[in-house]
């Protein structure tokens, strides 16, 4: 079996599952603190509606036997428990089934989320992160050699993200065949962070340049990931330092460190050790079971099957973004911002307390989206803000977003504490305003000497109006 061990490979599996472990640590806490007000039995999407009304269509979930907010409580811990085991190293220390058997526990759990996720888990890193972790199911335990053939389907599924992401560009948005994507990309992004304001105001040259090294990462970087070492490590690096630059840039929850932690599967052990001497000194590994041995390579088959659909998605002219071609959410299609907004637009969702809606309106403020002007952009990546990037979509006029904002705007009249917690605050303090409304603002980067002048970090002004001022009476009626 010494074809099917990559011997040379233990520091790229050591990233890989506790590195993918960690982000599934992440995206659980998302569900323990947002999934019940979102999608919970009084949420804003509630999943029992939506499993009356698609049934089977829904795909593989837990939640279609029976759905009850406990049992979500109970997916959580049950995931944070199990991605943090793997974290401080407690399955790999085991045969290669105990591994196995955690982060195929770990896919199945958040599966079940994301398939009754609705709009709020309708993200590729969704897809991305359930694909990670099924194929880590896979790289064994300390006790054996990396699977060879595990390792490749990480390299194949670097390659689609990478790629993907490329063609999409490419394929779309002038902006990025002119190089000028950038001009606009840091101002309109869904989440801003503190260094998005500075990273916007870069010379414009070098604006172009940025774009033109990320075509060269995505367009030509991936292809080298299946070239012999020491070829393939400086690929992988080349991609962790471009992503690492998009985290400094923005929040996009936990796509970007993700990848880093993907295209690390293309480190060798003896590069590492040259790099970082002491590091990358390879264990000592037993014999590989066979049953191990026969279980991987099925796997791969049906993996491998299972890529026709992406490979073919890659080479349409046609090609679809972020689309899973399975219920299980194996071998998907990747890509992100084939088009950028010139423009942003942002909601902003106001209460009053006076028994007409004539003044007294106060803001209500969310925790990641732009809101006052003065206000510093968080840092919450890797963390999912799923609420505030539902509003970043309902600004570009998604009608995909429609029926949870009217549900949000009756929580907000009634004062529902759950609701109120996935905001920064409540301005009302636990009263229930008598209205609320939504307007409708145009937003921009201060300047330079708008920033010194006014301690402003955009600057704003009211286009319309989304949602005129409504009452919880008429809103029932």
């Amino acid at each position: 079996m010494d074809w099917f061990g990559a011997t040379g490979y233990d520091v790229a599996r050591f990233v890989l599952q506790r590195g993918i472990a960690a982000v599934y640590l992440v995206a659980f806490v998302a569900v323990l603190r947002q999934f019940r007000p979102l999608l919970g039995e009084r949420g804003l999407l509630p999943v029992p509606r939506f499993l009356a009304r698609v049934g089977p269509r829904a795909g593989p979930t837990v939640f279609r036997w029976r759905y009850s907010d406990r049992l979500v409580v109970v997916v959580g811990w049950v995931g944070v428990v199990l991605a943090a085991s793997v974290i401080v190293g407690l399955p790999q220390s085991g045969p290669p089934w105990v591994p196995m058997l955690v982060f195929l526990a770990l896919y199945g759990l958040y599966l079940s989320v994301v398939n009754v996720g609705q709009v709020f888990y309708g993200f590729g890193w969704e897809s991305l992160l359930l694909e990670a972790g099924f194929l880590a199911a896979f790289l064994g335990s300390d006790e054996v050699a990396p699977p060879i053939t595990v390792l490749v389907l990480f390299w194949w599924l670097v390659f689609r993200l990478e790629f993907g992401a490329g063609l999409i560009k490419i394929r779309g948005d002038v902006v990025w065949r002119d190089l000028t994507a950038l001009y606009y990309h840091h101002e309109t992004q869904p989440m801003p962070n503190p260094a998005s304001w500075f990273f916007h105001h870069l010379p414009r040259p070098l604006h172009k340049v940025e774009v033109l090294a990320n075509h060269v990462t995505q367009l030509l970087v991936p292809f080298l990931l299946f070239l012999p070492q020491p070829v393939a490590s400086i690929a992988g690096l080349v991609v962790v330092v471009t992503q690492g630059w998009l985290v400094l840039s923005g929040n996009f929850a936990w796509l970007n460190v993700l990848t880093m932690v993907l295209a690390c599967a293309a480190l060798a052990d003896d590069v590492v050790a040259r790099a970082l001497p002491g590091a990358g000194q390879a264990d000592a590994h037993g014999p590989t079971p066979v049953w191990f041995v026969v279980v991987v390579l099925v796997v791969t088959v049906v993996l491998v099957v299972l890529s026709y659909w992406p490979a073919r998605n890659l080479l349409s002219p046609h090609q679809k973004m972020n689309a899973s071609f399975n219920r299980w959410h194996l071998a998907g299609a990747y890509g992100a911002f084939g088009s950028i907004t010139r423009r942003r637009h942002e909601i902003v969702v106001e209460g009053t307390r006076s028994s007409s809606p004539d003044g007294g309106w106060v803001e209500y403020e969310f925790r990641g989206k732009p809101g006052r002007t003065t206000r510093t952009p968080p840092q919450v990546a890797p963390y999912h803000l799923r609420l505030d990037w539902g509003m970043w979509f309902l600004a570009l006029g998604s009608s995909a977003q429609y029926g949870w904002f009217s549900a949000l705007l009756e929580r907000l009249l009634e004062g529902d504490r759950a609701t109120l917690a996935l905001l920064r605050g409540d301005p009302f303090d636990g009263e229930r305003p008598v209205w609320v409304r939504a307007r409708v603002f145009r937003y921009r980067y201060s300047t330079w000497d708008e920033r010194r002048r006014t301690g402003q970090w955009w600057v704003r002004w009211e286009e319309g109006e989304l949602v005129a001022p409504v009452s919880l009476a008429s809103l029932r009626g």
